[in-house]
């Protein structure tokens, strides 16, 4: 075991390398695949149609696929947003399917109406009239689809941030040695135990500048990196030592330490600026015992 290293002018990790291309990498994933999806789909319906000798115009392939892209495009921010508010853990794994495969159908519904929306306005654009079909039927072929592009989403996501996890490290608690009394106390540890691609280091507790939930999970801010540990807000509040952690908002608990100002805002709540620069939000509710323990 071995402590973490302190110095913030070693060379830049992979994982802050990559930080300022995230948001376009994860932008362009989605919208290069099912763009490109789209295109390829477009010509091999067409060739099909070509070749069966449907009399099919050359445009009605791209408004199909285009109209289906267009609301992918729009649904994938959600399913990001869902899966972040339902994350995966396997001892909660029915109630885990059971949202998803609630989340799968409402999902198919906009789509399949967005879709079928969009092909209507692009036909009588064209002087044409789009029928969808018999609704019912349809939609549960429809269904059958996109339940599995909604299975393939998830999965990916899940995925690509397990990658980012284990790039960052994860945090955990120290637990008690097999034999004889713990060097510390495992109810309030002085350190967190962080796996970084397959090494462990030791973090102290006090340098850990915020916390912030984040589903099942509460982010550890440690000099700039993220280190997710299991546990809820409240469950790792009751565990710092609250003469150096204070809970600001529901969402963040931050070291004393760190504050160098407060900023009253007009709706009662404050900001505070931290001496890495960052700002955090601190809610009224918590206002007042902020000032009083700083």
């Amino acid at each position: 075991m071995r402590a973490m290293p302190a110095s913030p002018a070693s060379s830049p990790t992979a994982y802050e390398r990559y930080r300022p291309w995230q948001r376009l990498v994860e932008t362009g994933f989605w919208v290069g695949t099912i763009l490109v999806n789209a295109v390829a789909n477009s010509i091999t319906v067409l060739m099909d149609a070509r070749r069966s000798g449907l009399d099919t115009a050359d445009w009605e392939p791209a408004v199909w696929e285009g109209s289906s892209a267009l609301l992918w495009l729009v649904i994938v921010p959600c399913v990001v947003w869902f899966t972040r508010r339902v994350p995966f853990q396997w001892d909660g794994l029915r109630r885990y399917l059971a949202l998803h495969l609630a989340a799968s159908v409402l999902v198919c519904l906009v789509h399949v109406g967005g879709m079928v929306g969009l092909r209507v306005l692009a036909y009588r654009v064209m002087g044409g009239t789009y029928v969808f079909g018999d609704w019912p039927v349809e939609l549960g072929y429809e269904y059958l689809k996109d339940v599995r592009s909604y299975a393939g989403m998830v999965l990916a996501i899940e995925v690509y941030r397990l990658a980012l996890r284990r790039l960052q490290g994860e945090a955990s608690l120290l637990a008690a040695p097999d034999e004889g009394p713990p060097l510390e106390s495992v109810e309030r540890p002085e350190r967190f135990l962080v796996r970084k691609l397959g090494r462990d280091f030791l973090v102290a507790a006090n340098d850990i500048e915020w916390l912030q939930a984040a589903g099942n999970y509460v982010n550890l801010r440690v000099r700039g990196h993220d280190y997710p540990l299991r546990s809820t807000i409240a469950g790792i509040e009751a565990r710092l030592d609250p003469a150096r952690f204070a809970r600001v908002h529901r969402s963040y608990i931050v070291n004393l330490d760190r504050i160098v100002s407060i900023e009253p805002l007009d709706t009662g709540d404050a900001r505070l600026h931290l001496a890495d620069g960052s700002t955090l939000p601190c809610s009224r509710r918590y206002r007042a015992d902020l000032k009083e323990r700083v």
